[in-house]
């Protein structure tokens, strides 16, 4: 059994021995597994999300004052009620 996550640069091989059963390689591979720290890692980067560009984030936050400046003449107009905080 080989496990090399592409993301990492750590490999844990374990080979079977003749007269060796599966469950005991597997039990093997599992302990290799969780002694390299690769468990953690991979739990680690799960929800990673990547940090906006300048560029993004500026457009972002135009589109957002062009919604808002909006929704406020839609109000003044009677077209749409005010939405209240829960505050």
């Amino acid at each position: 059994m080989v496990c090399s996550c592409p993301h990492m640069a750590t490999n844990v091989e374990v080979t079977k021995n003749n007269n060796e059963s599966s469950a005991n390689v597997i039990r093997r591979f599992t302990k290799r597994v969780q002694g390299a720290g690769i468990v953690p890692k991979v739990r680690k980067g799960r929800y990673f999300t990547r940090i906006k560009s300048r560029n993004v984030q500026r457009f972002a936050k135009l589109k957002k004052l062009d919604k808002s400046v909006e929704y406020e003449k839609l109000v003044k107009l009677g077209k749409v009620q005010e939405h209240r905080s829960r505050r």
